[in-house]
């Protein structure tokens, strides 16, 4: 199939389908008049890149289960380096989690010390163009 076929199957642009080959996650084939030619298991990389990049993997994590399919895996996940990337993304998130967690309890600390006060609507005084940051 073309490439407009292609990107229409996984749901992404031309453009991807370039960008993705200039990575080296696709290898499209060339007819003879040198048009791109992409077949299923093509598709299935896609699908399965657009796929990853919706959980939160960059393209280069991606990388591993691409690298997984094209060795003709049915799944993306069979192979040791696609398992290793979910730990390390794991690991990635759950740090992310704990940061987030910290800071809101930071702000309910913050609120219940602010709860204890009287809280009075105070705003920042105007500037010259009635602005709060003039």
């Amino acid at each position: 199939m073309r490439i407009g076929e292609a990107a229409r199957l996984a749901g992404t642009t031309t453009r991807a389908l370039r960008f993705y080959e200039a990575q080296g996650l696709l290898d499209a084939g060339r007819s003879a008049n040198g048009y791109r030619e992409y077949d299923e298991q093509d598709v299935k990389v896609l699908v399965e890149i657009r796929s990853l990049q919706a959980e939160g993997l960059s393209l280069e994590e991606t990388r591993p289960f691409v690298e997984c399919l094209r060795a003709g895996n049915d799944a993306s996940d069979s192979c040791a380096d696609s398992f290793e990337m979910y730990s390390r993304k794991l690991a990635e998130v759950d740090a992310q989690l704990a940061r987030l967690q910290a800071i809101r309890d930071a702000l309910l600390i913050r609120q219940a010390a602010a709860a204890g006060r009287d809280v009075i609507g105070c705003r920042a005084p105007l500037g010259i163009n009635g602005n709060e940051d003039s």
